[in-house]
């Protein structure tokens, strides 16, 4: 497999081959907060910190969010807590009763695409 990255000013359109790529094709592209524009925040005599809007917003951090504190040799890194504990198929397997006939595959389904498409709408 060969992938390619869009040349820059000046700079030659190579082939990268995966096999000697290291790191994401992802990595190369620039994040939504560049060099020049860190944000940056200050530590309250609570010590709490505001997060800037843009990064809330991007990662879908709302009011209430519960967030997990790593300190890392880089620094403090940020993680959003899962709402639900880890859990395996066999703890959970008969957790929902259906009631009635078992549901064909076809029939489960249009019910996960009924689902779908009435939460992109709200």
């Amino acid at each position: 497999m060969i992938a390619s990255v869009p040349p820059d000013a000046g700079d030659q359109h190579l082939p990268i081959v995966a096999s000697e790529v290291i790191l994401p094709l992802s990595y190369l592209r620039k994040s939504f907060v560049g060099v020049h524009d860190r944000l940056t925040t200050v530590v309250s005599t609570k010590g709490q910190v505001i997060l800037p809007k843009a990064i809330r917003d991007q990662l879908h951090w709302g009011a209430g969010t519960r967030l997990t504190v790593e300190n890392t040799l880089d620094g403090v890194l940020l993680k959003s807590t899962p709402v639900f504990p880890p859990s395996s198929i066999d703890t959970l397997f008969g957790s929902m009763r259906h009631e009635g006939p078992a549901l064909s595959i076809d029939d489960m389904n249009a019910a996960v695409a009924q689902e779908a498409e009435r939460r992109a709408r709200d």
